[in-house]
């Protein structure tokens, strides 16, 4: 057999295809990349090509371009054939997006979900939506079963507690929910899961979601509606993303407290779902060791946890908000510094998001005179802003009150600004 190279010389020679003379496996995987329509056109380039489609690892059933939805009725002839002629060949990787306008084509949707399934999907990616607003598509309300699912991507989709119980999933390691509807979910279980994303979705407003996922290494909850879910123990876990916006409905209209006894708050009303000496979410994060906790509109589920704070006994490094250094007293941003024994960088964010801050003042620690309210193992602390201003200034100073230092002003800040910056960090605790 002569080598690669002189058989693609060759064939050019004979005027044929290079693509054509290629390993049927390579082929396959480059059908692959392809929407399962264009796949399936190219039985007939030729002989060698009529079957190939058959056995491609990814299905894309997409249609249209990327930045279009195609109903699907365009697709249902074609997707019933597709399934039925490739003979449940394994598929590697599944992306179905489409919208479904009429209730009819549920069922329809659903059925070919499962067929998937069977097929040893190892990614399955869902990005199904409805017509009109707030309107999902709900997944039916059964268990998925699969010996083989490691990654499952939900966007625009409805839950329920069956379809979130993957005892029957043990090799999923993956759940990424974007614009999730858990309305009419209690509990996400699963032993395996490794890492979770749960992105600008939304929860029931009465009763809390529990996720039960002990071998997570990583959990990124961000921008969620409604009521927070409550976080049980995951002692493997790594690093943790939690960040709250205005439409969270945790929040006392009443009260500073955790629980005002009002039940007309919608934010203190119904927290039987969670014991009243349970934390919600910090609990659960106490074996974190890189943290972010980012509170946008002041929530009261940190300052209730803070009430029963556990030691963050792995935390090494740590990211807070402007939430959590309310003056004067800085009693949360206190409080988890206190539980942080083993702290090494601290990060503080004041009305800045980044990257690109306009104000970067970093510091550190006096190993001679380092507070006892502070981790002995703290090297580096950073505030990062657009603006000095005089709340800046008052975390400064109790920052001071600490025994940290600032060793470097990133940003041409004027000369008085500066010098009031070091005095506030440098100087005596009681400077004006």
């Amino acid at each position: 057999m002569p080598p690669p190279q002189e058989g693609k010389r060759a064939a050019l020679a004979r005027g044929e295809d290079i693509i054509g003379v290629l390993p049927e496996d390579l082929l396959q995987h480059v059908l692959s990349f392809l929407p399962a329509q264009q796949a399936v056109r190219t039985c007939v380039l030729a002989r060698r090509w009529r079957d190939l489609w058959k056995s491609v690892a990814g299905l894309r059933i997409t249609g249209g371009q990327e930045s279009e939805v195609t109903p699907v009725q365009e697709l249902r002839e074609f997707v019933n054939h597709l399934l039925l002629l490739r003979c449940g060949a394994p598929i590697d990787t599944c992306e179905l997006r489409f919208a479904v306008v009429s209730d009819d084509n549920v069922p329809r949707v659903s059925l070919w979900i499962r067929h998937i399934i069977l097929c040893q999907v190892r990614l399955l990616r869902l990005d199904i939506s409805r017509d009109g607003y707030g309107v999902y598509f709900y997944v039916d309300n059964l268990p998925l079963a699969s010996q083989h699912l490691r990654r499952l991507e939900l966007i625009d989709t409805g839950l329920n507690d069956s379809f979130l119980d993957f005892a029957c999933c043990p090799a999923l390691e993956d759940l990424v929910i974007i614009n999730g509807c858990f309305v009419h979910v209690r509990k996400i279980s699963s032993e395996s899961l490794k890492r979770l994303a749960i992105i600008d979705s939304s929860f029931n407003q009465h009763s809390r979601t529990r996720i039960y996922a002990p071998s997570l290494v990583s959990v990124r909850l961000e921008d969620n509606w409604d009521r927070t879910p409550v976080l049980e123990s995951m002692p493997s876990l790594k690093a943790a993303f939690i960040r709250f916006i205005k439409e969270s409905v945790d929040r006392c209209f009443y009260s500073d407290s955790w629980d005002c006894h009002n039940e007309d708050c919608q934010g203190c009303y119904d927290l039987q779902a969670v014991n009243s000496h349970d934390s919600v979410l910090l609990k659960g994060l106490s074996e974190a060791e890189n943290l972010t906790l980012i509170d946008e509109h002041d929530t009261f589920i940190f300052r209730r946890d803070l009430m029963w704070c556990p030691i963050f006994s792995k935390l090494k490094t740590l990211l807070l908000n402007e939430c959590w250094c309310v003056p004067d007293d800085f009693h949360a941003l206190a409080c988890i510094l206190e539980h942080s024994p083993f702290l090494e960088i601290l990060t503080l964010h004041f009305f800045s998001k980044g990257p690109n801050h306009k104000v970067e003042i970093k510091g550190g620690c006096n190993a001679v005179e380092s507070s006892a309210a502070i981790s002995k193992h703290l090297k580096a602390v950073e505030v990062k802003c657009n603006s000095v201003d005089a709340e800046l200034l008052k975390i400064l100073k109790f920052l001071g009150t600490l025994n940290i230092f600032a060793t470097q002003l990133v940003y041409l800040l004027t000369y008085n600004v500066s010098i009031m910056v070091y005095n506030y960090l440098l100087g005596p605790s009681d400077s004006s």
